[in-house]
Protein backbone atom coordinates (compact mmCIF):
# COMPACT_ATOMS: atom_id res chain seq x y z
CA UNK A 1 0.00 0.00 0.00
CA UNK A 2 1.57 3.07 -1.02
CA UNK A 3 1.73 5.96 1.97
CA UNK A 4 0.93 9.54 0.55
CA UNK A 5 0.70 12.83 2.90
CA UNK A 6 -1.48 15.07 1.43
CA UNK A 7 -0.83 18.89 3.12
CA UNK A 8 -3.08 21.35 2.59
CA UNK A 9 -6.61 20.44 3.05
CA UNK A 10 -8.22 23.45 0.58
CA UNK A 11 -10.63 21.76 -2.07
CA UNK A 12 -7.88 20.29 -3.92
CA UNK A 13 -6.07 18.83 -1.20
CA UNK A 14 -9.54 17.24 0.30
CA UNK A 15 -10.95 15.89 -3.06
CA UNK A 16 -7.38 14.58 -3.61
CA UNK A 17 -6.86 12.76 -0.25
CA UNK A 18 -10.66 11.52 -0.41
CA UNK A 19 -9.52 9.77 -3.83
CA UNK A 20 -6.32 8.52 -2.95
CA UNK A 21 -8.08 6.79 0.15
CA UNK A 22 -10.52 5.35 -2.27
CA UNK A 23 -8.01 3.96 -4.49
CA UNK A 24 -6.36 1.80 -1.41
CA UNK A 25 -3.31 4.49 -0.87
CA UNK A 26 -2.83 4.93 3.04
CA UNK A 27 -2.93 8.97 3.35
CA UNK A 28 -1.78 11.30 6.06
CA UNK A 29 -3.98 14.67 5.80
CA UNK A 30 -2.23 17.26 7.45
CA UNK A 31 -3.36 21.23 7.53
CA UNK A 32 -3.09 23.98 10.44
CA UNK A 33 -7.25 24.32 10.11
CA UNK A 34 -9.20 22.68 12.73
CA UNK A 35 -12.02 22.04 11.16
CA UNK A 36 -10.75 21.21 7.68
CA UNK A 37 -8.47 18.21 9.65
CA UNK A 38 -12.00 17.61 11.69
CA UNK A 39 -13.96 16.89 8.26
CA UNK A 40 -11.29 14.71 7.09
CA UNK A 41 -10.50 13.00 10.15
CA UNK A 42 -13.24 9.45 9.05
CA UNK A 43 -11.66 9.39 5.34
CA UNK A 44 -8.56 8.86 5.67
CA UNK A 45 -5.77 6.78 7.39
CA UNK A 46 -4.89 9.72 9.89
CA UNK A 47 -5.81 13.48 9.49
CA UNK A 48 -3.73 15.47 11.69
CA UNK A 49 -3.13 19.42 12.88
CA UNK A 50 0.12 20.81 12.05
CA UNK A 51 2.01 23.80 10.52
CA UNK A 52 3.63 22.50 7.41
CA UNK A 53 5.75 25.82 7.65
CA UNK A 54 7.52 24.16 10.41
CA UNK A 55 10.44 21.94 9.70
CA UNK A 56 9.90 19.95 13.29
CA UNK A 57 6.46 19.78 12.25
CA UNK A 58 6.85 17.72 9.74
CA UNK A 59 10.09 15.44 10.55
CA UNK A 60 7.71 14.47 13.88
CA UNK A 61 5.08 13.28 11.16
CA UNK A 62 6.78 12.31 7.60
CA UNK A 63 9.62 10.19 7.71
CA UNK A 64 11.94 9.41 4.24
CA UNK A 65 9.74 5.97 4.09
CA UNK A 66 6.89 8.10 2.82
CA UNK A 67 6.20 7.02 -1.14
CA UNK A 68 4.86 10.36 -1.97
CA UNK A 69 3.65 13.92 -0.71
CA UNK A 70 1.12 16.33 -2.23
CA UNK A 71 1.61 20.06 -1.04
CA UNK A 72 -1.24 21.97 -2.02
CA UNK A 73 -0.80 25.06 0.28
CA UNK A 74 -3.00 27.07 -1.99
CA UNK A 75 -1.78 30.74 -3.01
CA UNK A 76 0.84 30.91 -0.58
CA UNK A 77 4.00 30.92 -2.17
CA UNK A 78 5.80 31.06 0.85
CA UNK A 79 4.36 28.56 2.75
CA UNK A 80 4.52 25.92 -0.83
CA UNK A 81 8.05 26.59 -1.24
CA UNK A 82 9.02 26.29 2.60
CA UNK A 83 7.10 22.89 3.17
CA UNK A 84 8.48 21.75 -0.32
CA UNK A 85 12.24 22.39 0.71
CA UNK A 86 11.65 20.68 4.48
CA UNK A 87 9.99 17.46 2.63
CA UNK A 88 13.11 17.84 0.37
CA UNK A 89 15.44 17.43 3.31
CA UNK A 90 13.72 14.85 5.44
CA UNK A 91 14.43 12.78 2.20
CA UNK A 92 10.26 12.24 0.66
CA UNK A 93 10.68 10.09 -2.70
CA UNK A 94 8.52 12.00 -4.73
CA UNK A 95 7.24 15.60 -3.56
CA UNK A 96 4.47 17.21 -5.86
CA UNK A 97 3.73 20.59 -5.20
CA UNK A 98 0.76 22.66 -6.36
CA UNK A 99 2.27 25.96 -8.05
CA UNK A 100 0.59 29.28 -8.84
CA UNK A 101 2.48 30.51 -12.16
CA UNK A 102 6.01 29.49 -13.87
CA UNK A 103 8.00 31.51 -11.82
CA UNK A 104 6.45 29.88 -8.56
CA UNK A 105 6.60 26.22 -10.43
CA UNK A 106 10.99 26.96 -11.25
CA UNK A 107 11.49 27.79 -7.08
CA UNK A 108 9.62 24.65 -6.36
CA UNK A 109 11.76 22.85 -8.46
CA UNK A 110 14.91 24.21 -7.35
CA UNK A 111 14.13 23.67 -3.65
CA UNK A 112 13.27 19.53 -4.32
CA UNK A 113 9.53 19.20 -6.30
CA UNK A 114 9.90 16.46 -8.66
CA UNK A 115 6.98 17.94 -10.00
CA UNK A 116 4.72 21.30 -10.02
CA UNK A 117 1.56 20.84 -10.38
CA UNK A 118 -1.41 23.57 -12.00
CA UNK A 119 -4.95 21.52 -10.85
CA UNK A 120 -6.68 24.61 -12.59
CA UNK A 121 -5.33 24.75 -15.87
CA UNK A 122 -4.92 20.45 -16.37
CA UNK A 123 -9.03 20.71 -15.61
CA UNK A 124 -9.61 23.22 -18.56
CA UNK A 125 -6.80 21.91 -20.83
CA UNK A 126 -8.67 18.04 -19.93
CA UNK A 127 -12.53 19.79 -20.58
CA UNK A 128 -11.51 21.99 -23.87
CA UNK A 129 -10.17 18.40 -25.06
CA UNK A 130 -13.64 17.29 -24.21
CA UNK A 131 -15.29 20.07 -25.56
CA UNK A 132 -13.25 19.86 -28.83
CA UNK A 133 -13.52 16.46 -29.47
CA UNK A 134 -16.89 15.23 -28.04
CA UNK A 135 -16.04 11.50 -28.82
CA UNK A 136 -13.10 11.72 -26.00
CA UNK A 137 -13.66 10.00 -23.01
CA UNK A 138 -10.08 10.05 -21.23
CA UNK A 139 -6.70 10.73 -22.24
CA UNK A 140 -3.24 9.70 -20.64
CA UNK A 141 0.10 11.92 -21.80
CA UNK A 142 2.86 9.80 -22.96
CA UNK A 143 5.35 10.88 -24.73
CA UNK A 144 6.46 14.14 -26.72
CA UNK A 145 3.06 14.47 -28.76
CA UNK A 146 1.83 10.84 -27.79
CA UNK A 147 -1.79 10.14 -26.37
CA UNK A 148 -3.25 7.28 -25.06
CA UNK A 149 -6.92 8.48 -25.42
CA UNK A 150 -10.15 6.44 -25.01
CA UNK A 151 -12.54 7.22 -27.80
CA UNK A 152 -16.41 6.49 -28.23
CA UNK A 153 -17.34 4.55 -31.32
CA UNK A 154 -18.04 7.10 -33.96
CA UNK A 155 -21.26 5.74 -35.60
CA UNK A 156 -19.41 5.42 -39.31
CA UNK A 157 -17.34 2.82 -37.89
CA UNK A 158 -20.24 0.50 -36.70
CA UNK A 159 -20.35 -2.73 -38.04
CA UNK A 160 -16.70 -2.25 -40.11
CA UNK A 161 -13.69 -4.67 -39.41
CA UNK A 162 -11.12 -2.83 -37.74
CA UNK A 163 -8.95 -3.19 -40.73
CA UNK A 164 -12.11 -1.77 -42.43
CA UNK A 165 -12.17 1.48 -40.45
CA UNK A 166 -8.40 2.58 -41.23
CA UNK A 167 -7.43 3.74 -38.17
CA UNK A 168 -4.20 3.25 -38.46
CA UNK A 169 -3.12 3.60 -42.40
CA UNK A 170 -5.76 6.68 -42.39
CA UNK A 171 -5.53 8.73 -38.72
CA UNK A 172 -1.97 7.22 -37.85
CA UNK A 173 -4.19 5.55 -34.74
CA UNK A 174 -2.53 2.37 -32.93
CA UNK A 175 -5.93 0.30 -31.35
CA UNK A 176 -4.55 -0.74 -28.41
CA UNK A 177 -7.62 -2.61 -27.10
CA UNK A 178 -11.09 -2.03 -27.46
CA UNK A 179 -13.67 -2.29 -23.98
CA UNK A 180 -17.03 -2.24 -23.46
CA UNK A 181 -19.00 0.01 -22.56
CA UNK A 182 -21.91 -1.91 -21.21
CA UNK A 183 -19.48 -4.62 -19.28
CA UNK A 184 -16.17 -3.17 -19.27
CA UNK A 185 -14.91 -6.20 -20.65
CA UNK A 186 -11.37 -5.30 -23.00
CA UNK A 187 -10.23 -7.04 -25.84
CA UNK A 188 -6.60 -6.50 -26.13
CA UNK A 189 -4.94 -6.26 -29.60
CA UNK A 190 -7.69 -6.95 -31.98
CA UNK A 191 -6.97 -8.59 -34.95
CA UNK A 192 -8.25 -6.60 -38.09
CA UNK A 193 -10.53 -9.07 -38.58
CA UNK A 194 -12.36 -7.99 -35.76
CA UNK A 195 -15.89 -6.11 -36.01
CA UNK A 196 -16.29 -2.77 -34.34
CA UNK A 197 -19.84 -2.82 -32.24
CA UNK A 198 -21.48 0.61 -31.56
CA UNK A 199 -20.84 0.17 -27.18
CA UNK A 200 -17.31 -0.59 -27.64
CA UNK A 201 -14.67 2.18 -26.64
CA UNK A 202 -11.54 2.10 -28.66
CA UNK A 203 -8.34 2.61 -26.44
CA UNK A 204 -5.53 4.06 -28.83
CA UNK A 205 -2.18 5.51 -28.99
CA UNK A 206 -1.65 8.59 -31.18
CA UNK A 207 -1.43 12.00 -31.50
CA UNK A 208 -3.89 15.09 -30.93
CA UNK A 209 -3.55 16.51 -34.15
CA UNK A 210 -4.54 12.87 -35.95
CA UNK A 211 -7.20 12.48 -33.44
CA UNK A 212 -8.74 15.62 -34.18
CA UNK A 213 -8.86 14.64 -37.86
CA UNK A 214 -10.55 11.02 -36.77
CA UNK A 215 -13.43 13.19 -34.87
CA UNK A 216 -14.72 14.89 -37.61
CA UNK A 217 -16.08 11.29 -38.70
CA UNK A 218 -18.81 11.71 -35.75
CA UNK A 219 -20.08 14.75 -37.96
Amino acid sequence: MRQVAVIGLGQFGTHLARALTQMHCEVMAIDSDEARVAELRDDVHRAVIGDARDMEVLQSLITSSMDEAVVSLGESMEASILCTLHLSQIGVKRIRTKAVNEDHAMILKAVGAHEPIFPERETAERTARRIAHPTLLDYFPFAEDYRIMEIAMPRPLVGKSLGESQLRAGFNLLVLATKSATSGQFRFMPAAEDKLRADDILIVLGREVDLARFSVLEE
